[in-house]
C-alpha cells in the first residue's frame, strides 16, 4: 500500500475532518472512499468514450444511466 502526502488549505482539511467524523470514519478512509468514487466515474467515462468511438451508442447511454444512478445513490446515502 502506498503513502500519499497532499497539501490542502487548512479550511478544506478541517471540513474533511468534520465530514469523516460525521460518517464515523477516519480522514484516510474518507479519502479512500472519495478516490474510489472518482476512479469509478473516470473508468465509466473511458468505457463510454470507447463504446462511442466504436459506434455502440446504446451501451454508452446505459453506462451514463448507471453512472447517474451511482452518483445519486452515493449522494443520498451519505450526509
Amino acid at each position: 500500500m502506498a503513502t500519499l502526502t497532499i497539501r490542502l488549505p487548512d479550511d478544506k482539511h478541517n471540513r474533511l475532518k468534520q465530514l469523516a467524523e460525521v460518517r464515523g470514519i477516519s480522514v484516510n478512509k474518507l479519502i479512500e472512499e472519495l478516490s474510489t468514487i472518482a476512479l469509478a466515474e473516470f473508468d465509466t467515462y473511458n468505457r463510454f468514450r470507447l463504446m462511442s468511438a466504436q459506434g455502440n451508442r446504446q451501451l454508452g447511454l446505459q453506462l451514463l444511466d448507471k453512472l447517474d444512478a451511482s452518483i445519486r445513490f452515493n449522494h443520498d446515502e451519505k450526509p
